[in-house]
């Protein structure tokens, strides 16, 4: 009887009731279109790191990470093409692609100019590489020789251009100068502007030339799917040597988990604002509902109805609301978010970077679930305060009010 007295009185002021169920559709339907864009750029800002520099999982000798980038000659994989062989063996695994890295200078007949650069696979890395756009030129491929790729910055601190002829000078493992001219196929643009500035990019047979070896520094892996990551790592790492280690591409990107901090504490205070505004608005209404109800309320008090009901009716009346605000909120919501989806948000580039991206809203799970959640708590918390203060009202008062 309670909850049909509740729901009967929501109907009965339909004004009102549209006043509060549109708060509550606004704050869950802003929820969930907020939450979704946050989760869109975590994934686009993954799938960026991976399908860019990183890959899934990247393998390499123990101390790599911490000594090996200075010199990088001293932390060789000895047989990468046996080790690549186990990797490939493991579930989700969809490629392996060795890198050698390396450091020198690119010279093109005028200047030189300090490089980081990396033997790579072509083939497999124009794969890899999704997210690495290629601005001028084409991509580098496998039987390219002795063409060479550059970032955009290198491009312009050298004033060189697809089909320029470069020198590469470096220092072979043995210590000893070793030169090879290349000729610049393509200039690539990634997410990083300070990669760019720096990296070439040449074949894994010219690098191994170059320093006179036929081993690589790192494995680079990628996966059918990046959900997977922490599961095939796992399994990656124990069928490795024991001199070898392994890293995904969360642990390889610290300014993706800064980010993912930033925008989760973010995030958490929109929650908060949001919930505040929702209970602000619900509870305006829900004061003026009582005060004029108050006469109903004394009503129910002299026909034996106890303050304890009292209180109740107004609690599941307001919770019902909630109930129905958040329903359509959701509604709302996931059908806005998917219409914005379809057209795409451009966006400017983010910090460190020089690449736009397209955003889009994505409907999560979890962000519907709190946002509904929310909805329906906020809307129960605004009517506690008034159904207290309507419940402790005496009777008589109550009912003078009536009058």
């Amino acid at each position: 009887m309670l909850f049909k007295l509740a729901l009967r009185n929501i109907f009965r002021q339909k004004v009102r009731t549209a006043m509060t169920l549109a708060a509550i559709i606004f704050g869950v339907a802003g929820l969930i279109l907020s939450g979704g864009f946050v989760q869109d750029i975590f994934v686009q800002l993954g799938e960026a790191i991976i399908h860019s520099q990183t890959g899934h999982v990247q393998v390499f000798r123990k101390d790599f990470l911490e000594k090996g980038t200075r010199q990088p000659d001293r932390y060789l994989i000895d047989k990468p093409e046996a080790v690549a062989d186990l990797i490939k063996a493991q579930p989700g695994v969809d490629e392996v692609a060795a890198r050698l890295s390396f450091a020198g200078l690119l010279n093109n007949g005028k200047r030189d100019l300090p490089i980081i650069g990396e033997g790579v696979e072509p083939d497999k890395e124009s794969r890899l590489g999704t997210y690495l756009s290629i601005t001028a030129g084409r991509q580098l491929t496998d039987d390219a020789s002795f063409g060479m790729t550059i970032g955009q910055g290198v491009a312009h601190s050298l004033g060189v251009k697809p089909g320029d002829s470069v020198i590469l000078v470096m220092n072979t493992t043995d210590g000893a100068l070793n030169t090879l001219d290349f000729e610049i196929v393509g200039v690539f643009q990634s997410f990083s502007k300070d990669f760019d500035a720096r990296a070439v990019r040449i074949t894994l047979g010219a690098a191994r030339e170059l320093m006179a070896t036929a081993g690589a520094n790192l494995l680079v892996v990628t996966l059918n799917r990046t959900e997977d990551t922490e599961t095939s790592q796992e399994a990656i790492t124990g069928s490795l040597p024991p001199e070898l280690d392994s890293r995904n591409w969360r642990q390889l990107s610290d300014f993706y988990d800064k980010t993912l901090q930033l925008y989760d504490r973010q995030f958490g205070v929109l929650q908060l604002i949001i919930l505040f505004m929702v209970v602000l608005s619900v509870a305006n209404t829900v004061n003026m509902s009582a005060f004029e109800r108050l006469g109903e309320f004394g009503t129910l008090q002299a026909l034996g109805n106890t303050r304890r009901q009292v209180f109740r009716l107004i609690l599941l009346e307001n919770a019902l609301l909630g109930l129905i605000g958040a329903t359509l909120g959701v509604l709302a919501g996931i059908a806005l978010a998917l219409t914005i989806s379809a057209i795409g948000i451009p966006m400017p580039p983010p910090p460190n970077a020089n690449v736009g991206y397209t955003a889009f809203i994505r409907v999560d799970a979890a962000t519907v679930a709190i946002a509904f959640l929310i909805g329906v708590a906020a809307a129960a918390l605004a009517a506690i305060f008034p159904a207290n203060r309507v419940a402790s009202t005496p009777v008589v008062d109550a009912l003078r009010q009536s009058n």
